[in-house]
């Protein structure tokens, strides 16, 4: 895959654990996840009737700002960063999204700086919510208020 500007991140996760401390939501589940490359820490929360997860299994995740495969951004259908995605949805234009079996579209509400090098990047995908800390590196390019796709696909 070549290095495209809508990628924000990218990297094979480890299910290290799963609801920990119970299930709260019957189509819901929680990973603990540990990435291989970056050292990043991941918890998600996935649709598990969806997307069924077990502890020790690995998957491939991809956070992009768009699900454009060209240089050309996507056109904003409802403003800043609110792409038409319904074009990739209906099967008229290929798109990211179709190298993975799971995606969410949602809103970075939070992204905490305060620990020094270690930072952490909240996002919200219709409530389900997901935490990502690690290394300043890999999410500086994470903002407050912009959307953002999640793609995953076991590996």
């Amino acid at each position: 895959m070549d290095k495209r500007d809508n990628i924000l991140f990218s990297d094979t996760f480890d299910v290290k654990d799963l609801d920990k401390g119970g299930k709260r939501f019957d189509r819901v589940s929680r990973i603990d996840g540990r990435s291989q490359t970056h050292d990043m820490s991941l918890v998600l929360d996935v649709n598990s009737e969806l997307y069924p997860l077990e502890a020790g299994d690995k998957f491939k995740l991809t956070l992009a700002s768009s699900l454009s495969l060209g240089d050309t951004p996507e056109a904003a259908a409802f403003g800043k960063g609110e792409a038409n995605w319904r074009a990739y949805v209906s099967g008229e234009e290929r798109s990211l999204a179709d190298d993975y079996d799971y995606v969410m579209f949602g809103r970075v509400y939070r992204y905490d700086d305060a620990s020094g090098a270690k930072v952490s990047a909240f996002v919200s995908f219709g409530g389900l919510l997901m935490c990502l800390e690690g290394d300043i590196r890999h999410l500086q390019n994470f903002v407050v208020g912009d959307t953002i796709y999640l793609l995953m696909r076991k590996v």
